[in-house]
């Protein structure tokens, strides 16, 4: 360790509290409205900003969690994004989801912030968290982990200055990158669009249930294979989002899902039907199946087009945002659960033009998908380097090397 620093634990670092939930009886004494943080609301665009407006309802906090001042710094205590930290610049309240610090008045409290996102300290965490349903680390584990720091408070204060400078400068990297990220994807959205929207004078109209037959049936199956053959099962997981071949990657035999899954062969199109799933655009060509021959969720609808009309092409149509937003307006059922009718599918109108401009259509998209797909590939990894450089500078910050 770099000269003039030491470690010392939490709680010897400042003040260490967990949330809680008041009691019904303390609450009527309780009338301060502040924002109340849950842990959905800390870390939200991955430089510790909190959220507080709550999705925009104003809470009396200290009815629903422990006072935490302004200067805290709040981690989540729990669950999936245990670990994940924030650094209020006001008076909030939490509840036992959430764990704070409060430095002593003598240190920076900015400092022990970025101390507690490193990936030593996030360590710390998972090593002394008890893993039961989820994993938790309670008060008295968390103010026995330790942090390394500067005695010096100006040796503090110049590492939070260069630390937010850097930090700075990458947030508005990734800020560019993910705006060209979201440019490509519209530029090829908007291209989609413009394709089914200007078509020419010989374009036909025709329902989706006329070009295509929905729901192959499973006879067909049955009249190619025994019981004992083996299919390529695919489960909800497995069908992708922007990608226009399914990879089959399991196999049941025939005999174990001829009764309860969804069936399809090669070339078919599947299309997810139940929410969310719909709404992200979970949508795939089946192929290279195991005997040609494919089972998955019963929440699919496999689509077989009529006509040599290419597959390629009605997955072009159902995979645009225009159709994407219809559908969601005409799902039934209750909340969470809600699924595209069959009706709505079969009657839906799509423009046809001859088979050759099918084709022609269809390669112009492949081609553009391609280079979106170059773009893409180019700023997700721009993002991902802007990640490990701001984890290089912590690390290096904390080991006395700045």
């Amino acid at each position: 360790m770099k000269k003039g620093w030491e470690v010392k634990s939490l709680k010897e670092i400042g003040i260490t509290q967990t949330g809680t939930t008041p009691k019904t009886s303390e609450k009527e004494n309780y009338g301060d409205f502040i924002p109340f943080i849950k842990p959905a609301d800390i870390d939200i665009n991955g430089n510790g900003e909190i959220r507080y407006d709550n999705e925009g309802k104003s809470e009396q906090g200290l009815k629903n969690g422990r006072k935490m001042i302004e200067g805290s710094i709040l981690m989540v205590c729990i669950g999936a994004t245990i670990g994940k930290v924030g650094f209020a610049d006001r008076d909030v309240s939490c509840n036992q989801q959430i764990n704070s610090l409060t430095v002593k008045k003598e240190l920076c409290p900015k400092f022990f912030y970025y101390a507690l996102t490193t990936e030593n300290f996030f360590k710390q965490v998972i090593n002394n968290a008890a893993q039961a349903t989820l994993p938790i680390i309670n008060k008295n584990k968390w103010e026995t982990l330790t942090v390394s720091y500067p005695k010096s408070l100006p040796e503090q204060h110049r590492i939070v200055s260069i630390l937010d400078k850097a930090f700075a400068s990458i947030a508005t990297a990734k800020e560019h990158a993910e705006k060209n990220l979201k440019n490509a994807k519209e530029v090829f959205e908007s291209y989609l669009t413009g394709v089914f929207e200007k078509r020419g004078d010989r374009w036909e109209e025709k329902r989706l249930g006329d070009v295509c037959l929905i729901k192959p049936p499973k006879d067909e199956a049955r009249q190619k294979l025994k019981t004992k053959d083996l299919v390529s099962f695919v489960p909800m997981e497995d069908l992708g989002i922007g990608q226009m071949f399914l990879e089959p990657k399991k196999e049941k035999t025939l005999g174990e899902v001829i009764s309860s899954y969804t069936y399809f062969a090669d070339n078919d199109i599947l299309l997810a039907k139940i929410t969310p799933c719909f709404e992200n655009g979970k949508i795939g060509i089946a192929k290279n199946l195991s005997n040609g021959i494919g089972f998955g969720s019963s929440e699919y609808i496999a689509f077989r087009p009529k006509n040599n009309i290419p597959s390629e092409f009605i997955y072009y149509f159902l995979s645009q945002e225009n159709f994407r937003l219809e559908g969601e307006q005409r799902m039934t059922g209750a909340v969470g659960h809600k699924r595209l009718p069959p009706e709505f599918v079969q009657n839906y109108f799509i423009p046809l033009p001859s088979l050759s401009e099918q084709k022609r259509i269809v390669s112009q998209l492949e081609s553009l998908s391609t280079e979106t797909k170059k773009l893409e590939s180019i700023y997700q990894q721009k993002l991902a380097n802007l990640e490990e450089l701001k984890k290089s500078i912590l690390h290096k910050a904390f080991n006395g090397e700045l």
